[in-house]
């Protein structure tokens, strides 16, 4: 069987793994929080145009799949994880914890890691979330979490290293959570789907928001996705 390795769609999805690469190199080597977040971004393009080359070039294929969900592993897996932990490395602790426990607490983030891997595999056996999300999608949990990060460096915000670890754990639960997130896959642009009207409604108010709060929006439309999300979920079961 002849494995086509090089498609536009799985060129498109490398670049979304290159991206969360150095979106690690900037944060570990570097300590550019900024950078980080911004190639994050860039990886979340990556990973809705990979999807949507595939579909518009039927160029369907099982590598395809698999080479998707370890992308998204580095760049929304192991980068939000790594920008917490020196996030975290780099913030006073509350309780005046020594150097040690302040060590062993900048470990904590790689709970996302972790969790991540979990979404994602889960993700890719379960045939009930094509038309939604179970749990917080990835690339969500990356960008509220790198977007966090370069807050804090741009703006000098002081957050205490607690706080940041209890956001990380947080975080990590959402990932593997049975609530039911809405996806942004339209199969049809008009408003007689009542989905598509969520969707319209949502982006309507990302952009709102973004042209307010600047960056301050960015982890404010994902904390407004998760609620949301958590409030349509609890309706329908009702």
């Amino acid at each position: 069987m002849k494995i086509k390795l090089f498609t536009i769609p799985n060129c498109i999805t490398l670049a979304n793994l290159l991206c969360g690469v150095a979106s690690i190199v900037s944060s570990l080597v570097y300590n550019d929080l900024q950078l980080a977040f911004a190639l994050i971004l860039a990886s979340a393009v990556c990973d809705f145009f990979d999807g949507f080359a595939a579909r518009l070039l039927k160029q369907y294929s099982a590598v395809g799949v698999q080479l998707d969900s370890l992308a998204d592993m580095v760049s929304f897996g192991v980068a939000p994880a790594v920008a917490m932990s020196v996030l975290c490395g780099s913030m006073p602790s509350a309780f005046g914890l020594n150097d040690c426990w302040s060590e062993v607490l900048c470990y904590i983030p790689f709970i996302i890691a972790a969790f991540s891997a979990l979404r994602l595999a889960k993700f890719n056996i379960d045939e009930t979330q094509k038309e939604e999300f179970e749990g917080l999608p990835t690339p969500a949990s990356a960008i509220l979490c790198v977007s966090l990060a370069a807050l804090c460096e741009r703006y000098d915000l002081i957050v205490d290293m607690e706080w940041l670890v209890l956001i990380s754990v947080l975080v990590a639960m959402l990932l593997i959570s049975p609530i039911k997130m809405f996806s942004f896959k339209f199969h049809e642009w008009g408003l007689k789907d009542n989905d598509n009207k969520l969707r319209y409604g949502f982006l309507i108010t990302a952009c709102l928001l973004i042209c307010l709060l600047k960056l301050y929006a960015i982890p404010a439309i994902i904390v407004l996705y998760i609620v949301v999300s958590a409030v349509r979920w609890i309706a329908k079961k009702r």
